[in-house]
């Protein structure tokens, strides 16, 4: 019986070595295959949502699941920076790979990107690959050379324009270069852009299935007005303890319940993301892509969103149309099986002008010559060998007379702000972020040395360009 026993413990033995070795070869073949197939990559971007609105960087009140999960599957970036603290420069400088000194567009204005930008989605197309974007554009009105169906993308769904991405019941949005009307969208309320705009996506990834392909969802949440379908409300009535009188919101709708609107709209949105990677996972993409999240810029206050009962922008000084770290810090998560270390958390400073390079980098295309971005490539998976910016800059010039222009520089652990650069009230603010990530002590004063020095990188930063003048009047 003993003999037995020893001879079936043999057995049981090499069996189960030989199972090892087959679901080890076969871990290896299907992590071969991941790493020579090119990846396809999904960018998605909310509008106006601050660094404190997700539970992965310390958000409490909203639940944000799917978006958390993309952080604990993969990378959480710490100190990414927007384009812009405002929607069209951002986007700017994501799709160009241009800081605010350089990039074609630095203001909600109506200008539009021309024919010779190169845009990431022309990156992707070089490289062979099925590009789409669903959501806000921004960079180009119909009829005109920055529309996305001639800056690289195949295909487009979503809003041209800013002001009409303003209402989540539009009266119209656009397919490619086709005008699709939703009449008295807004009093009938049969068309909600968001789930529009995710559908679209689901579509565009259902079609392109076979083949490496780019999305870029931008989507509007949440970006006022403060609108949601009631069963995203559901979720947050009652629990939020809603102010008693009316709250003002010109030009946009008012809300009776604006915070659990607010809450509603981005746990929609972050319902939809998980939408998105279930739909990866049903079709077998998920392990050969890669996706990212971010936010355009910080939040904002208008149409009474209640950004600071959330503590939207955390620890951070400021929100939308602020230079400090409040308008410009975002959230930024990435997840990439077997690339991106699970739960990893990167301190590399980048932002969005890294994009382009990085992707360039991925996709092995020379990128353009006269880029400001960096690749992060080497972050993402986890290499020591990362290039680092020697500054990162920003420019604002305002469309209204009492909305400061103002323009900052971040040299670690320095960052300079210089607001109303054309008059001569100019002011200059001086903070070590290291010490006072807050920004609560300005030591202009103290160190006048480092202003002229950070002072004298931001003249060189500002590319000239006749609609963003920055001329400095006071010196």
């Amino acid at each position: 019986m003993r003999t037995f026993i020893k001879k079936l413990a043999c057995y049981l033995v090499v069996l189960l070595s030989i199972i090892v070795v087959s679901t080890t070869l076969q871990a290896s073949e299907v992590n071969e295959i991941v790493t020579k197939t090119p990846p396809n990559v999904i960018y998605i971007l909310a509008d106006d949502a601050g660094i404190n609105n997700f539970g992965s960087y310390g958000g409490t009140l909203i639940q944000t699941p799917n978006i958390d999960q993309i952080a604990a599957q993969g990378m959480r970036f710490t100190q990414h920076y927007s384009g812009s603290t405002l929607c069209a420069p951002s986007r700017s400088v994501l799709m160009t790979g241009k800081h605010t000194g350089n990039t074609r567009i630095r203001h909600n204005r109506d200008l539009a990107l021309l024919n010779k930008d190169i845009t990431v989605a022309k990156v992707f197309k070089k490289a062979g690959y099925k590009t789409g974007i669903v959501g806000k554009w921004g960079l180009g009105e119909a009829n005109s050379t920055g529309i996305p169906n001639k800056q690289g993308f195949d295909y487009f769904f979503g809003y041209l324009n800013h002001g009409n991405a303003h209402r989540y019941y539009p009266e119209y949005l656009w397919r490619n270069e086709t005008k699709i009307e939703y009449p008295n969208n807004l009093e009938k309320r049969t068309h909600y852009s968001h789930d529009l705009i995710t559908e679209e996506a689901l579509a565009f990834i259902e079609r392109n299935q076979k083949q490496a392909f780019f999305l870029y969802m931008a989507f509007t949440i949440p970006h006022v007005d403060l609108d949601v379908p009631e069963d995203s409300l559901a979720q947050y009535q009652g629990k939020l303890g809603e102010d008693d009188k009316p709250l003002w919101a010109e030009d946009y709708l008012r809300h009776p319940t604006p915070k659990a609107a607010l809450a509603g709209m981005i746990s929609r949105m972050d319902r939809d993301v998980g939408k998105v990677m279930e739909k990866l996972e049903t079709l077998g993409l998920a392990e050969n892509t890669l996706i990212m999240f971010a936010s355009d810029n910080g939040p904002s206050a208008e149409g009474a969103s209640p950004i600071e009962f959330f503590n939207s922008n955390g620890i951070y000084r400021g929100g939308k149309r602020d230079f400090y770290e409040g308008g410009i810090r975002m959230p930024f998560v990435a997840k990439w099986p077997v690339h991106i270390k699970a739960n990893s958390i990167n301190n590399h400073i980048s932002g969005f002008q890294d994009f382009l390079p990085t992707m360039a980098e991925l996709l092995d295309v020379e990128k353009p010559d006269d880029i400001d971005g960096v690749s992060f490539l080497p972050s993402l998976k986890g290499e020591k060998q990362q290039q680092r910016h020697s500054y990162l800059y920003w420019e604002l010039e305002s469309k209204f007379p009492l909305n400061a222009e103002k323009q900052a520089l971040l040299q670690m652990p320095w960052k300079l702000l210089r607001l109303n650069p054309w008059y001569f009230w100019t002011e200059y603010e001086l903070y070590r972020l290291d010490e006072d990530p807050s920004e609560q002590q300005n030591l202009a004063k103290q160190y006048p040395d480092k202003v002229a020095e950070l002072k004298a990188l931001m003249d060189q930063a500002h590319g000239k360009n006749n609609d963003y003048p920055l001329a400095y009047y006071n010196e």
